[in-house]
């Protein structure tokens, strides 16, 4: 009665090649072909109650093994640059071939089973929530908008008021300055305000008829803005201000 044997599931010849080269440790690009072939025929012996189908692969191979054997007995053969050939090189190639696409099945296979750990789960937020947004923060608002920037619109707004000036007229006499309030100019700069809900800085300065005006509405913008009365914003970077009422 035959002992039955445990064999290792090969999926091909070259599967079962790079086995022995592993078990042996040998090194693939120099295969002792005559220790191979013999380890290689001991499988073939253990494995010829199988399909056949798939044990001509494996004697297409135990074949070539043999003629690669021959070959390795007989004078190495020179090719026209004057190298000799060696009869192994073939056989290495595909090995080397096959562990390289063998490898990348593993990776693949890896790849997949990281692949079965992701869900997607359909969102199921409530419509209230996707309507509510966040109030916004008057800090964040203001926090591209800097002194040096009113201070560039306050030069501009300025030379704009000098070039309308009547370089004739305006020498004859003596004008007086009128006083300006601040408090006042604050109620003036509110009450427009609330007007016109939402105006631009530049119009506000525009319509004022002297420096000393222009002073006291820059200030009164600041202090309106301190204090909460005025929301100041700007879209893009050297856009117009706009100023909004908050009441």
């Amino acid at each position: 009665m035959a002992i039955p044997v445990k064999l290792p599931v090969f999926e091909g010849p070259l599967d079962l090649l790079l086995h022995l080269i592993d078990r042996n440790k040998i090194d693939i690009y120099d295969i002792p072909i005559v220790e191979i072939t013999d380890q290689y025929m001991e499988y073939i012996q253990q494995m010829k109650e199988e399909n056949l189908d798939i044990m001509s692969e494996f004697m297409v191979m135990a074949a070539t093994l043999l003629d690669i054997k021959c070959k390795m007995l007989l004078p190495k053969e020179v090719n026209e640059e004057g190298e000799e050939e060696d009869p192994r090189a073939q056989l290495v190639q595909q090995l080397l071939e096959y562990k390289m696409y063998k490898n990348l099945s593993y990776e693949l296979r890896d790849k997949m089973e990281d692949a079965r750990k992701v869900l997607y789960k359909e969102p199921t937020i409530p419509g209230e929530l996707l309507s509510y947004r966040e109030p916004e923060n008057p800090r964040e608002l203001l926090k591209d908008i800097t002194l040096e920037k009113l201070q560039g619109i306050y030069q501009s707004v300025l030379r704009r008021q000098e070039e309308k000036l009547d370089p004739i007229r305006s020498k004859f006499g003596k004008i007086e300055q009128e006083e300006v309030n601040l408090p006042e100019k604050m109620n003036d700069v509110q009450a427009y305000a609330r007007t016109h809900k939402k105006f631009s800085f530049r119009q506000l300065l525009e319509k004022q008829c002297s420096r000393t005006q222009l002073v006291v509405t820059f200030l009164a913008i600041l202090e309106l803005m301190k204090t909460g009365k005025i929301l100041i914003h700007q879209e893009h970077l050297f856009d117009d201000i706009q100023i909004e009422s908050l009441e």
